[in-house]
């Protein structure tokens, strides 16, 4: 009977994921990689006329598509960086399994050739991104070994083998194997030397009817050709695909997960199994439930969560005590500016008295000595001198309960203005204030949930836990969520391509007679649709679909201020072009009357759309926007780009946001911005819309 939980790949494992995924994930195109812990890699994957699909990576451990997705971290790590930098936007070539071993080799298609993947999944396991030539480019982790280095710019070197490869053992090398093996049990010597591990090794041992713990030199020869032919048929088996996904489950607590396999093993045929249509869903739901269980009883994580939870908030207090003290300052500063043109004729009367004094051939100090003696004896001036800086020539006054300065080398005007310029500039230091705040609470926020869901789970009942798992599953989207869409201020749907795949999709599959399509006049545009659904569609909307239709063409990449734009039927749309020309993939041959929309400004909004429980970025055209937003922003084509223009949006829309809205803002990942941003690339405008 299985006591302990699986943690990690057989080689089965592999071959049986790498045969499933294989059809699945080929010749799709990278839309994002996210990194959700030190070893956890998620790559989103785009195909057409399937879902998007999610393929999860975890360095040592597992390999398969998931129907999960966890909240994507604020600041990705540096390796999450760098697989962006080199596989966004590629395409997937090549999934392989190298020569039986835990080790997954993933081919990508760039514009700088095929670069490789290698995905070690045993012992601490690997990433490690290889070019054309076999360099290493960047891994999950650099280290010197005694057999071999992983190391920037090295040649890559595979592990040596853990044992003969069971694809290619003949039965003298499986005898020969048993022979130098001796009194070994011969469970362990195949488990060891051919490469099978502990479980598959027992199974074959099962289905072989073969005591696991004879002696391999008391194995004769038929027994050793039984165990070869057993063996043949299993990997028959795994390569035609004829798979038995199941999970082992706890017989006494069925929400224990003990094992997930390919196959029904008979070794566990006195355990209970869960069945599911393919392996990857099996893993999906075991690790998935494995690896939140050991998160929600690690307490060393828990320890850690606190403590960060503890040092956050300090950092919060802080940074509100910082922004309180700017802000007090500021309006003291502009309250002092105030008084001192409230009094400015007696200030002025008063230090002109001093100035003429000391012009007479009177020292500063003979001066300030009589100022002072004066205020001794109860002969104060009508405006109340506290005291006298000699060094600097500052004079400070008690007036209108406030405490200020003046400097005897600056006029009144100057004085006044030196505090006005004091509080902007304290002004302007509460904007980074506000912003550092926000990302502390947003970081806390995301702890607190961690933590929250940590503490939540380990309490939970096993029924409670596999509700509280479901929740997470990634819901089926609406169709056109896979485009760029708004909806204008009217209610129309505008749904937009993103490149050649989306283009053809979109008007082949989703656009109907009633509907109208937009093209600008320059090469690189996507087809933008307003969907009719029954209405008459109105010159707003073709306003705002315009609009949008010129934003996301490539005129914005090039800082162009306009473009043409012209919108059609789809009955005028042409995979036929005149004389027989081809029309390549993702664009269409235009016949009849085209519909101008010249010197379209190129332009675009982004807002917060903000509810009861949550606030959201929201993207489309300017009109669209501000009608559903507390905050927004337009962008115009400009030379800000990447992480720096989405900090200076969030920026600017935060200061248009009130305490509360702010709050429920800092726990949208900034991230979710990028998506509205033509190339992401631009500026904010300054004018007014």
């Amino acid at each position: 009977m299985l006591c302990l939980s699986k943690t990690e790949f057989t080689s089965f494992d592999v071959a049986a994921v790498v045969k499933e995924l294989k059809p699945l994930i080929l010749d799709s195109r990278v839309n994002n990689i996210y990194q959700f812990d030190q070893k956890t890699i998620v790559f989103k994957l785009h195909k057409a006329n399937t879902p998007p699909i999610r393929l999860v990576i975890e360095s040592g451990r597992r390999i398969h598509s998931t129907i999960y997705a966890e909240e994507s971290p604020a600041e990705p790590p540096a390796f999450c960086m760098m697989l962006r930098q080199y596989l966004r936007d590629s395409w997937f070539d090549s999934i392989e399994q190298y020569e039986f071993e835990r080790i997954v080799l993933l081919g990508f298609r760039t514009k700088t050739g095929v670069l490789r993947l290698v995905v070690e999944l045993f012992g601490e396991g690997n990433l490690i991104l290889v070019n054309p030539d076999n360099v290493i480019i960047q891994a999950l982790c650099f280290k010197k070994m005694r057999d071999r280095n992983i190391l920037h710019g090295e040649k890559f070197q595979f592990p040596p083998s853990t044992g003969k490869n069971p694809l290619t053992i003949s039965i003298p090398e499986l005898q020969n194997i048993f022979t130098t093996s001796g009194e070994l049990a011969v469970v362990r010597a195949l488990a060891r030397s051919a490469g099978l591990g502990g479980t598959f090794a027992e199974e074959i041992l099962l289905r072989a009817n073969i005591e696991k713990t004879i002696p391999c030199n008391n194995l004769s020869l038929d027994s050793i050709e039984k165990i070869f032919s057993t063996l043949q048929l299993l990997l028959s088996n795994l390569f035609d695909g004829k798979f038995e996904p199941c999970i082992i489950v706890n017989s006494e607590d069925e929400s224990a997960y003990l094992d997930v396999t390919p196959f029904i093993l008979r070794r566990n045929s006195e355990c209970l199994f869960k069945e599911f249509p393919t392996f990857s869903e099996a893993l999906d739901e075991f690790f998935l439930k494995v690896k939140t269980t050991e998160k929600a009883l690690s307490s060393v994580e828990v320890d850690q969560l606190q403590s960060e939870q503890k040092r956050l908030k300090r950092m919060i207090t802080d940074q509100e005590a910082a922004l309180a003290g700017e802000e007090a300052k500021s309006e003291r500063d502009k309250t002092v500016g105030n008084t001192i043109y409230a009094h400015f004729t007696e200030f002025e009367t008063f230090l002109n008295k001093l100035v003429v004094t000391n012009q007479h051939g009177t020292e500063w100090r003979d001066i300030f000595a009589q100022i002072l003696a004066d205020k001794k004896a109860g002969k104060s001036p009508e405006l109340y001198v506290e005291g006298i800086d000699a060094k600097n020539l500052v004079v400070n006054f008690f007036v209108d309960n406030l405490h200020f300065g003046l400097n005897l080398r600056l006029s009144i005007f100057d004085n006044a203005n030196e505090y006005y310029e004091r509080g902007k500039h304290a002004k302007q230091k509460t904007v980074g204030t506000v912003v550092a705040l926000e990302d502390s609470k947003r970081k806390l926020a995301k702890i607190e949930r961690d933590l929250a869901e940590a503490e939540h789970i380990r309490s939970l009942k096993p029924a409670e836990m596999l509700e509280a798992l479901a929740k997470r599953k990634v819901e089926t989207k609406d169709w056109y969520e896979k485009f760029r869409y708004f909806t204008t201020s009217e209610g129309f749907l505008v749904v937009a391509g993103k490149d050649v795949v989306t283009n053809e999709i979109l008007i082949k599959k989703y656009t109907r007679q009633e509907d109208v399509v937009f093209h600008a006049e320059i090469t690189g545009s996507p087809f933008v649709v307003i969907k009719a659904e029954g209405r008459e569609i109105t010159d707003q909307a073709l306003k705002e679909a315009g609009e949008y239709a010129a934003a996301f063409c490539r005129a914005w990449r090039e800082n162009v201020g306009s473009a043409d734009i012209y919108w059609v039927k789809l009955d005028q749309l042409s995979k036929s072009g005149p004389s027989g020309e081809s029309v390549p993939h993702g664009a269409f041959f235009i016949v009849g009357k085209r519909n101008w929309m010249r010197n379209t400004p190129l332009k675009t909004a982004i807002g917060v759309e903000i509810n009861d429980e949550q606030a959201c970025f929201i993207g489309g055209s300017i009109d669209s926007i501000r009608a559903k937003s507390k905050s927004y922003i337009v962008l115009v084509p400009g030379d800000y780009q990447g992480k720096d223009l989405l900090k200076m949006i969030l920026k600017t829309l935060m200061l248009k946001l009130s305490k509360e809205d702010k709050e429920k803002l800092g726990k949208t990942s900034i991230e979710q911005i990028r998506e509205y941003i033509p190339y992401t690339k631009g500026a904010i405008s300054q004018k007014p819309v």
